[in-house]
């Protein structure tokens, strides 16, 4: 698979947010499908790699009608504890990939991977914001090191 990865600086009060393109110059048939939790899990720790458990990062996948990930970008990064979620960028991603199905996610650095009150609020709020936009929020991911939770996978989306 051919893959594109780009650094933009978007806005001058935040840090460069890093994305991968992968639906440029890509057969559709190439496009790797998402078909449970753990596919998506593997595509996130190789997309944060070893800055798993130094600082929190919030990402977001981006998928295609077949469920297919078109693009990965790195929403936000954060201290050891936190990170901000702006959801402006979150959906202007959305729009330029016409997507029709996100995967949201977060680390946690700690290694703790129950969901914070913070977590589920947060997943709520990006749920009702894309469905304005006929989009779907398929699972919100907590990954640390070792393990993960998925929202989707313990019925919370």
């Amino acid at each position: 698979m051919k893959e594109k990865k780009q650094t933009v600086a978007l806005l001058p009060q935040y840090k460069a947010y890093e994305y991968k393109i992968i639906k440029t110059n890509i057969v559709e048939e190439e496009l790797e499908k998402l078909t449970s939790s753990i596919n998506a899990i593997n595509i996130l720790k190789n997309f944060i790699g070893d800055q798993i458990d130094v600082s929190e990062r919030f990402i977001c996948l981006y998928l295609n009608r077949s469920n297919q990930v078109i693009a990965i970008v790195t929403i936000s990064i954060g201290s050891i504890s936190s990170t901000i979620v702006d959801l402006r960028i979150l959906l202007k991603y959305a729009i330029d990939m016409l997507a029709n199905g996100i995967i949201v996610c977060h680390n946690h650095p700690s290694g703790n991977t129950y969901p914070s009150d913070t977590d589920k609020e947060i997943t709520e709020r990006i749920k009702n914001v894309v469905t304005i936009l006929d989009i779907s929020l398929l699972d919100h991911i907590i990954v640390t090191k070792n393990s993960y939770y998925s929202f989707a996978d313990n019925g919370l989306i």
